[in-house]
């Protein structure tokens, strides 16, 4: 399972169930987040770690860039990288 697919099924998983989505929230104040929701990701199954992360969104954008006229100089200006950990986050707060 890619990172994109593990972030969609821990979202799911956060809006469903208000257990998961309040230990998924509460690493936001750890002292190293990013490190603390990986490491809650894997307690709840699923393998995920800060540098897959990190690469998810810059991947994405890259093969978007590629995709778009030969992703050679010539190709359109996209609108940058996708910050799936912060989208991720976005998704799941404010909900009740």
């Amino acid at each position: 399972m890619d990172t994109a697919m593990i972030l969609d099924e821990l979202q799911a998983r956060a809006l469903a169930d208000p257990q998961v989505r309040e230990r998924l929230l509460a690493t936001k104040t750890a002292e190293d987040p990013l490190k603390e929701f990986c490491r809650v990701s894997r307690e709840l199954g699923y393998e995920l770690y800060e540098m897959e992360l990190i690469t998810v969104g810059e991947e994405f954008y890259a093969a978007m860039r590629r995709s778009t006229n030969g992703g050679g100089e010539n190709s359109p200006m996209l609108e940058g990288e996708d910050d799936f950990y912060e989208l991720f986050f976005a998704s799941i707060e404010g909900m009740p």
